[in-house]
């Protein structure tokens, strides 16, 4: 209830971004517009929206028949962590992009799709991709990623309307230009209030999904790990380039997936790698230190229940 309660809100905010902005643009005829054309989005988005944004990365469906022995784990990984976390598997996709990341979408459960670039499956050993699929696991369990998915097209949408200003402006209701000024206004202001929305609804939900994800794999050095060694090839100039021309999708990545710039501590849409590399090594250790007072107290452990790495 409260993640329907999050997305609703969220969708509120977005349309009055993206009618204000319809309103700068054309007056009250172009809110009009933007209102009915707003509404139609959110039904499409609902719907939709996981399609649209595997469409954008070209993301190719994947099964345990594939030729490739590394795709045919990566598969094999994935349905096990599902049950592992008693939830249905959801779609699996591969990315063709070098720089390692991965994302989750659909609008429940039974809706859901995970993909992986074939960066992340190659430059991360089998034991890191399990802690990365995990974290993804985690965020359709906890439902997030309706609210992502849905955030990414309209997010995107409001760019492409702010765009729009710039390049033709537009007449009030009684048909006056706006001007050039309104228009470089919602310009900027439009991307910037759609990251804002993105960096409110990110941060604590990545915390969130570390923790549960690294209770699927059992393994949180394993996510640790993973997120280090992302970083770094992010970093390193690994380019996404659907992720450049999708600005509005990098909160939905494990790890931004956009090149480095001034502005990315204020309107970065993930905590710092640091912090949740530290938050998964101390709980790495308090499962470590858990151990012996279970022998102490000899409780019966049954291996579905207990954490530790995989085999």
């Amino acid at each position: 209830m409260r993640n329907h309660l999050r997305t609703f809100t969220l969708l509120a905010v977005l349309t009055a971004l993206f009618v204000g902005a319809g309103y700068m643009i054309g007056g009250a005829t172009g809110m009009l517009i933007a209102l009915l054309f707003a509404g139609a989005m959110n039904l499409v988005s609902y719907w939709n929206a996981d399609k649209i944004v595997l469409a954008m990365y070209r993301a190719t469906p994947v099964d345990a028949s594939h030729p490739e022995p590394l795709i045919r784990n990566y598969v094999a990984d994935v349905q096990a962590l599902a049950q592992r976390a008693n939830m249905p598997v959801p779609k699996i996709y591969v990315i063709d992009q070098d720089q390692p990341n991965a994302f989750a979408t659909g609008r429940d459960p039974h809706h859901a799709a995970v993909a992986a670039t074939r960066g992340l499956l190659t430059m991360l050993d089998r034991r890191e991709i399990r802690g990365v699929m995990a974290h993804e696991l985690a965020h359709v369990k906890h439902r997030d990623t309706l609210t992502m998915t849905v955030t990414a097209t309209i997010a995107g949408a409001i760019g492409a309307l702010a765009n729009f200003a710039f390049f033709f402006g537009g007449r009030d209701e009684e048909g006056r230009p706006t001007g050039l000024i309104g228009a470089i206004v919602i310009a900027v202001l439009g991307p910037i209030a759609a990251g804002l929305v993105q960096m409110a609804i990110s941060r604590g939900r990545e915390y969130e999904a570390d923790r549960t994800g690294a209770e699927i794999s059992g393994d949180p050095q394993a996510l640790a790990s993973a997120l280090q060694k992302i970083e770094a090839y992010a970093k390193g100039g690994y380019f996404n380039p659907d992720a450049e021309r999708n600005p509005a999708t990098a909160h939905m990545f494990i790890i931004n997936p956009l090149a480095r710039g001034k502005g990315d501590s204020l309107f970065s849409t993930h905590p710092a790698t640091h912090n949740r590399v530290e938050a998964l090594m101390s709980m790495a250790g308090q499962a470590r230190a858990a151990v012996p007072e279970r022998r102490a107290t000899a409780v019966p452990v049954t291996p579905a229940r207990r954490l530790g790495p995989w085999s």
